[in-house]
């Protein structure tokens, strides 16, 4: 089994082949994307803080002006909190050294991470909604005055950590996950502002629930899609940004590739993917540099960064794993 390992990772090549040039562009190529979380290391610091220290703001002063809305946005910026650091931690761990026993290092934490923080979003919206119902059967007094300067303060500490974290999200489903959560909550806090404004020119109490069941509907709208993809890595199933067909297909028509079959492909985290192979390779083996080649053009026509291909060179030698219904 030939296991080329194209890319100089951390500086050092796992397939021992001297570094060629090829390899040095490529090493380059990735350096940036795999180090994406350390650059958000000061945006992870600074939305905690803040958020922590609005979160203590927003209970004491929701206590105060009777306000369930507040209480609720600010059990909404807590679960943003522990979110946040959920999220960090991961992106610390992920780059943590490979072990003996954990040979990806624990770049899977990032997914864990991004599914506990869509667990947790749905939790808080559970805890909102509740709250709500309760208030529209019920409405109460509030002090509209004071709900619609904390809200307002709302807004722009949650829009600061969002902006934090806006140039990060289209590449890491972590980062993004902090960004959404950083956007739900300046449009909860954009709610009640307009809820306590509302009621304060008509009196309506039950406008301050009702607001609150838009904003929770608006949450769900954007979790689920963070659920589901959080859980599908989970599961190991090939990231949404790869065509699994076009992968065959290309790989198929790599030079002396007759066939090609127990192709895997899989998120090691939530920016790194892996890729397993057997080529059928009639004509004998086609040698190192078609490996290096390989692993090389998948990384960059298909972002998949850690590539084991597998020779064999006959069509008729038995592999177990040939049918594509075997794993």
């Amino acid at each position: 089994m030939s296991h080329s390992h194209s890319h100089g990772h951390h500086g050092h090549d796992h397939s021992g082949h001297p570094h060629d040039h090829g390899d040095a562009h490529d090493h380059h190529a990735h350096h940036g994307h795999h180090h994406a979380p350390a650059d958000f290391g000061r945006a992870f610091l600074i939305g905690i803080t803040l958020n922590t220290a609005f979160v203590a703001i927003e209970t004491l002063y929701g206590y105060l002006a009777n306000s369930t809305a507040l209480l609720a946005d600010a059990g909404h910026n807590l679960s943003d909190v522990l979110g946040l650091a959920t999220a960090w931690i991961a992106a610390v761990l992920s780059k943590r050294a490979p072990t003996a026993r954990y040979t990806y290092g624990l770049r899977n934490t990032s997914i864990l991470a991004a599914l506990a923080n869509a667990v947790l979003l749905l939790i808080a919206s559970g805890a909102i909604l509740l709250e709500a119902t309760e208030r529209l059967i019920e409405p109460q007094p509030v002090r509209s005055g004071t709900i619609i300067v904390v809200a307002a303060i709302g807004i722009l500490v949650n829009g600061v950590t969002a902006w934090l974290f806006a140039s990060g999200q289209k590449g890491d489903i972590n980062i993004r996950g902090a960004y959404l959560h950083m956007i739900a909550d300046a449009a909860i806090s954009a709610g009640v502002v307009v809820a306590g404004l509302l009621i304060m020119l008509t009196g309506w109490l039950w406008v301050d629930p009702f607001t609150s069941l838009i904003v929770v509907g608006i949450i769900i709208w954007g979790t689920w899609g963070l659920l589901r993809e959080s859980t599908a890595m989970s599961l190991a199933a090939v990231p949404s940004s790869i065509d699994p067909a076009k992968v065959r297909a290309w790989l198929a028509s790599r030079p002396g590739v007759a066939s090609i079959h127990d192709l895997h492909i899989w998120p090691i985290s939530t920016t790194e993917t892996a890729l397993t192979a057997h080529l059928v390779t009639p004509g004998g083996h086609p040698g190192d540099a078609f490996l290096t080649e390989t692993c090389q053009l998948l990384h960059e026509r298909f972002q998949i960064h850690h590539s084991t291909i597998q020779i064999e060179t006959s069509e008729h030698n038995n592999c177990a794993l040939a049918p594509d219904h075997v794993i």
